[in-house]
This record gives C-alpha cells, structure tokens and sequence, in this order.
C-alpha cells in the first residue's frame, strides 16, 4: 500500500488546471447558446460571461503565483545545495534509501 503526499503547491496547481477545464466548457456552452433568444437568456449569458471574464483572472493571477513559488523553492534548494553540499549528498542517501525499502517491500 502507498500513499502519496499532496503538497498544497500540487493542490493549487490541480485546482487551476480543473478550473481551466470548467472555464472551456463554460465557453462551449456559452457558444452553444449563442443563437438562442430571449431576454432572459441574455441576461444569463452576460452574467456568465461577466463570471468567466473574472474566473480567469483569478485562475491566471493564482498560476502566476504557483509558478513564482515553484521558482522560489527551487532557488532554495539550489542555494542548499550550493552550500551544504554534503548535506545535500546526505539527504538524498537516505531518500534513496528509504524508497528502495519501500520498493522492495511490494
């Protein structure tokens, strides 16, 4: 049995890409009904279209931000290794070790 750790970068990063896939069927749709008539159905449609306008902003400006914080965590992980490099050796000996454990347990 294996159990994955979901990071809240990855859980961020997943989100956005689930909200990419609403937004194109939210558009699909909204081009679906764009012969349809009616007052009523205009009104929805321009909310709509208000509420996509503003969800993709929110989805660009929070992958934005995932990307900078990936960044960010790279740039640490290099800047550690630069200066521990022993250290760095260390932990992925024992990262290594562990996970050749966990395989060979299966």
């Amino acid at each position: 049995m294996t159990t994955s750790t979901v990071t809240p970068s990855d859980a961020r990063a997943q989100l956005v890409a689930d909200m990419k896939v609403v937004i194109a069927d939210a558009e699909d749709l909204l081009k679906a009904t764009a012969g349809a008539a009616g007052e009523r159905i205009a009104a929805v449609r321009a909310r709509a279209e208000e509420t996509l306008r503003t969800a993709k902003a929110r989805i660009s400006q929070l992958d934005d931000e995932v990307v900078t914080r990936a960044k960010d965590a790279a740039r640490a992980a290099d800047d550690y290794v630069h200066e521990h490099p022993w250290g760095a050796v260390g932990i992925a000996a024992a990262v290594g070790l562990v996970a050749g454990v966990l395989i060979a347990r299966r």
